[in-house]
């Protein structure tokens, strides 16, 4: 084995307070996520980095990946600098342990840049993916409806906004941020609606110009998501119950569209690998992301043209990203480098 590994652990404030309805996400002022970076000592001087988001409703924490990230690089085996030596090293994290998506994602991601770096390429590039890909959109918080529609004035440059709901006042904060901004709407309900209430919302959500609803209803009924997908002209995205590649099949004829993830799926080449497999199989697709650094949304804009709808806002909503090179368009399209790897440095801060 030439590769080690080691990881810090970062608590960023937030830009404003950020709350879903099925997590406090740190009560909504910070966020922890991982940082790993490799090293193979037969290429002492390069370093491969990596992020990993410890999602406690998937059962992660910092510790969790602290005991299982050795676990998943021995399973790798020895580094090749080869897109096939990549994919098959995903396979055999795969193949190693069960879920655990933060830790697989921090070491996939670091592996890319590593091999990235070593061979002179972007990871677009590694992966054979040189499409354009769509701007995203913007993430606003559960908070009193005027609050959000500040927020929504505030990001009114973004062609989309994702609201956050499934608190008390869902109708007034959609209509108080239609006040103030005219683009098309995604809401996520994050588990937090019952049947009845989002069929009773639907014509609302049709007229005030919702694109779609994210998760209406708890990840495991999937019968409650069919239901309401059978009565709804809007597609209904499925994302706690589409946590990897393996979910897919038992969502056909449920929801008509999916959010991938890197931090659920467990990295870019399993995004990847997902993202097509939904493609194949119908599904629109939506690729999400976590309030996560640079390094993860960079990651994850190497595997957009494969979707249809983009939110990789998670660096925009950190007060302070530790990292730059990523660079978001007049269009809020992230603009891929060009530079290998990831094409991002450490802020010297």
């Amino acid at each position: 084995m030439t590769l080690a590994v080691s990881h810090e652990i970062l608590r960023l404030a937030l830009r404003d307070p950020f709350r879903i309805a099925r997590a406090d996400h740190d009560a909504g002022h910070s966020v922890t996520t991982v940082i790993v970076e490799l090293r193979d000592e037969r290429h002492p001087d390069v370093v491969g980095v990596g992020e990993g988001y410890p999602d406690r409703f998937y059962g992660e924490t910092v510790e969790t990946m602290e005991a299982v990230m050795p676990l998943l690089l021995d399973a790798v085996g020895e580094l090749e600098p080869t897109p096939d030596w990549l994919a098959a090293a995903g396979r055999r994290m795969a193949a190693a342990i069960a879920h655990h998506g933060g830790a697989k994602c921090a070491i996939d991601i670091a592996l890319h840049d590593l091999v990235g770096k070593i061979t002179g390429r972007p990871i677009s590039d590694l992966l054979g993916l040189s499409e354009p890909i769509p701007p995203t959109d913007f993430t606003l918080g559960l908070d009193e409806p005027v609050v959000v529609a500040e927020r929504a004035r505030r990001a009114r440059r973004f062609p989309a906004l994702k609201i956050k709901l499934g608190g008390r006042s869902d109708l007034a904060t959609l209509e108080a941020v239609r006040s103030v901004y005219d683009g098309p709407l995604r809401v996520d309900a994050n588990t937090g609606w019952q049947p009845n209430d989002a069929v009773a919302l639907l014509p609302d959500l049709e007229r005030l110009g919702v694109e779609l609803i994210e998760q209406p209803f708890p990840a495991h009924r999937l019968d409650q998501l069919r239901w309401l997908q059978e009565r709804s002209a809007l597609p209904i995205v499925a994302d706690e119950s589409a946590v990897t590649i393996e979910d897919l099949d038992g969502l056909v004829g449920v929801v008509a569209g999916v959010n991938v993830k890197l931090a659920k799926c467990g990295g870019v080449g399993p995004a990847r690998l997902m993202l097509e497999r939904a493609r194949d199989l119908g599904f629109r697709r939506f690729l999400g992301c976590m309030e996560e650094t640079s390094v993860a949304i960079a990651a994850s804009a190497a595997v957009a043209s494969l979707a249809d709808w983009v939110d990789l806002d998670g660096n925009l909503l950190i007060a302070a990203d530790p990292f730059d090179g990523l660079v978001l368009d007049d269009a809020c399209r992230w603009v891929l480098s060009g530079e290998p790897g990831l094409g991002l440095t450490r802020r010297a801060d």
